[in-house]
């Protein structure tokens, strides 16, 4: 399964792929050899565009007393910050560093009510910069949440992601594990969670998203 942002870019790509084969096969017909190289790396680009747009179903165990991972990526940071935008106060940070090669769909981490959302444009730092929170491109997404209350959740543009998607709107009620979103390209994904919140993931933790869980109350 592919997921819908995907979708135009797929087709084109398909599309160039079979005109480029085409023209290579007529225009090439006396070297057989600078065929092949063409059409291995027509493969493989076409093979990377279809796993960056792929959306695998999760199993997600719905739970009002525990967030699960709103992306799959690895743990980069775990820490107790003073959070600037909206609490203005300190929380819990815990963030995910998506490669290149991991999906690239946001999942929400908790089911609940969408207080805030909102979008800033911004630099294109790599995503593990430290300032990458402050100064990318962003968007903020606050989910009220009956166990937790207030949670902030960042999706943040890295040096080759130059979308955001966001699917949160204020006053919405949204269910933990479903679809909230999608970055383009690399990317990482902040939480900002109450300080009592027990983490249960580590540094360097690979997680999945919709599925394994963060942080539990």
């Amino acid at each position: 399964m592919f997921h819908k942002e995907g979708k135009t870019i797929i087709l084109a790509t398909l599309i160039l792929a079979l005109i480029i084969t085409d023209l290579t096969y007529f225009l090439l017909e006396d070297l057989p050899w600078l065929q092949y190289i063409i059409y291995v790396v027509l493969i493989f680009f076409v093979v990377i565009v279809l796993q960056f747009f792929r959306n695998p179903k999760r199993n997600t165990n719905v739970s009002e007393n525990h967030v699960v991972a709103p992306v799959d990526g690895k743990v980069v940071v775990i820490e107790e910050v003073y959070e600037p935008e909206y609490f203005k106060d300190k929380r819990l940070q815990v963030s995910i560093f998506m490669s290149p090669l991991n999906v690239h769909v946001t999942r929400y981490g908790l089911s609940g009510l969408v207080k805030y959302s909102k979008y800033h444009p911004g630099k294109y730092l790599v995503a593990w910069h430290p300032k990458a929170s402050e100064e990318n491109e962003r968007t903020s997404i606050v989910i009220e949440n009956k166990t937790f209350g207030e949670v902030l959740y960042r999706q943040i543009a890295g040096a080759l992601a130059k979308r955001i998607v966001n699917y949160a709107v204020e006053g919405t009620e949204v269910l933990q594990g479903t679809d909230a979103g999608f970055i383009k390209f690399g990317s990482r994904v902040d939480l900002f969670l109450p300080l009592n919140s027990k983490i249960n993931v580590s540094l360097n933790q690979t997680v999945k998203g919709a599925e394994d869980v963060i942080a539990s109350l």
